[in-house]
């Protein structure tokens, strides 16, 4: 590493061309969706609009991510769905700004670290929309605990000049955060050192590796993100697919969720560790039955603490918002 995040060759990727490592392991021929084929609105009618994107539940609390720089803080409304928060002035949702105070970030995806909401919540941002005609490939953290109707960033890892170049409205679409200890007990190994991953050379980041999905090219990127603001990319791999909306770690079943709009009929894809260290592809899952093949932007998993006789419940969020819901519920098997 240079103090900045690049590094050598051996992780890059080339710019257009095909990123087949790390989608080998398990069968590709795509397989009935593992839950119930039928799918149910989870919001009220026309609460969002479109650009709804990137969600992460973390309990009681639906976080979500829209493209025109607003966070939302949902709460449960108690037929199986989500509403906006009322408190903490979160009814509308908050917009988002830079640090700084300035600027919109196109907010793709969210994701919270282990630490939840009093450890930051994290947004990963393709461009800011007062100059969408240029990629600013983003990692921001926010402080929720305020009142206000907007949130500065309280930090950004500016990724731009560490990825491939790609068209300002195809950057990073999907984030999530995978705890240190989850991947140095699968041997995950560090591409930036070509050694099993070694979570004390990096110092203070968090205790974990964020993993970014890409659209433009379907590709996954895993940094370490410090606390100092430097970053280093440990790994690139493709996903198996033409793009990355959203990226989920699932702590209970050990693997990655990488999933697909309508671009790819609404794939889903599963991807674990393998013994060399790398993630490879698991199973590869058709959309449920019963939903059409909207343009999901955000998915998200129930914990295990929501496992009702053998599923849990797993929700979309539409970009497009069809039908006016912008949000709809599913089940996975646990």
């Amino acid at each position: 590493p240079d103090g900045t995040g690049a590094f050598g060759q051996a992780a890059a990727v080339t710019p257009g061309a095909p990123n087949t490592c790390g989608t080998g392991g398990g069968s590709t021929t795509p397989v009935a969706w593992p839950g119930s084929s039928s799918v149910s609105t989870a919001d009220g009618s026309n609460v969002f609009g479109q650009d709804l994107s990137g969600l992460y539940q973390e309990g009681g609390v639906l976080w979500g991510a829209q493209n025109s720089g607003k966070l939302w803080r949902l709460v449960r409304d108690g037929s199986g769905g989500w509403k906006p928060d009322t408190a903490g002035g979160w009814s509308s949702g908050k917009t988002l700004r830079f640090p700084g105070g300035s600027g919109s970030p196109d907010g793709e995806g969210v994701t919270l670290t282990g630490s939840g909401s009093a450890g930051g919540v994290f947004v990963a941002a393709e461009r800011n929309g007062d100059a969408s005609g240029t990629s600013r490939l983003s990692v921001l953290k926010y402080d929720v605990g305020g009142s206000g109707s907007s949130l500065t960033a309280v930090k950004e890892w500016n990724l731009t000049s560490d990825l491939p170049p790609t068209g300002s409205n195809l950057g990073l679409e999907g984030i999530t955060w995978i705890p240190d200890t989850a991947l140095t007990g699968a041997g995950f190994k560090d591409a930036s050192t070509g050694a099993a991953y070694d979570p004390a050379r990096y110092g203070a980041h968090g205790g974990g590796v964020f993993f970014v999905g890409v659209e433009g090219t379907g590709t996954i990127h895993g940094y370490v993100l410090a606390d100092s603001g430097s970053y280093t990319r440990v790994a690139s791999f493709g996903s198996g697919m033409s793009g990355v909306m959203e990226l989920q770690w699932e702590p209970q079943a050990s693997r990655l969720w990488a999933v697909c709009d309508d671009t790819c009929d609404g794939r889903h894809r599963t991807l674990r560790i393998d013994a060399g260290g790398t993630f490879v592809t698991a199973a590869v899952h058709n959309r449920p039955a019963g939903m059409p093949n909207y343009n999901n932007e955000g998915f998200s998993l129930a914990g295990a603490d929501e496992c009702v006789a053998g599923s849990k419940p797993v929700y979309w969020s539409d970009d497009t918002n069809d039908g006016g819901h912008a949000l709809r519920r599913g089940t996975v098997t646990c």
